[in-house]
């Protein structure tokens, strides 16, 4: 067990503005690691793990744009914890110890990707909330990793997040009028841009922990090169659910979602 990187100041900062950031907390060379693993898994070289998807970006699906190499087809790795190379950031102790200081320490993973970001592609994400994709509750006991594999900034589509939104209600979400818009990628209905958001340009190994509340998305990459990030969302093992669901739904770490905006 190593000592957490958050504090009681970040943690008090996390709680008042949604998210915090912790600059720094991995190396170069454990970076590396898992941009190689991506690579490899593009090229042919290691077969997806079991129940991954390798998602291509729906630009290329549909024709609209023509990459120039294999690793500009794909949008993300979906769902990687049967893989043993990734999945060591979901279990390394540098990001255990700062999700167990904001939800303690009976957790579990509930939630795992890697974003490749590619260039020529339209490739946002509208501003939403990440409540909407799952089933469990409360908010304050599921928090979100993202860590930065290379340099992230406003050109290459860094996040973007709206300070003190987490304290708002599950929203309800659907698909933006966009032309090309990725599987998946709903946006809270009528948020339009919104001058308060903060954008979170990042160096390699900085790493921001989120509130699934925040509200929070993604710009175009206006570059060649690619916005690289790698990211697990965390629940904690006494997140909350409803009895009367019991027989529906046995496993205690869920909450029914039909009739929420969630049902979608």
């Amino acid at each position: 067990m190593t000592a957490s990187r958050i504090g009681k100041e970040e943690l008090a900062h996390y709680w008042e503005h949604g998210y915090v950031v912790i600059p720094g907390l991995f190396d170069q060379s454990t970076l590396d690691r898992w941009t190689g693993r991506l690579a490899a898994i593009i090229n042919g070289e290691v077969q997806a793990a079991p129940h991954m998807l390798v998602m291509h970006d729906v630009m290329v699906a549909r024709g609209a744009v023509k990459p120039g190499a294999p690793a500009e087809a794909i949008a993300k790795l979906q769902d990687f914890e049967n893989d043993p190379v990734l999945y060591g950031y979901s279990k390394d102790a540098r990001v255990l110890d700062c999700v167990e200081a904001i939800i303690g320490r009976d957790i579990l993973s509930i939630h795992t990707m890697l974003i490749n970001k590619p260039p020529n592609v339209d490739g946002r994400h509208p501003l939403h909330q990440d409540i909407i994709y799952f089933p469990h509750r409360p908010g304050d006991k599921i928090v979100g990793a993202w860590t930065a594999l290379e340099r992230v900034t406003k050109e290459n589509g860094c996040l973007v997040g709206i300070p003190g939104s987490h304290r708002s209600e599950v929203l309800p979400h659907g698909n933006p009028d966009w032309k090309y818009l990725n599987f998946g990628y709903f946006g809270v209905q009528g948020m339009g841009a919104d001058e308060r958001r903060v954008h979170f340009e990042l160096e390699p190994g900085d790493t921001i922990f989120f509130h699934p509340h925040l509200i929070h998305g993604s710009g175009r990459n206006r570059t060649r090169g690619f916005r690289r990030s790698i990211l697990t969302h965390y629940a904690s093992a006494h997140c909350e659910f409803n009895e009367r669901f019991a027989k529906l739904l046995p496993q205690r770490y869920y909450v029914p979602v039909r009739g929420t905006p969630s049902e979608n």
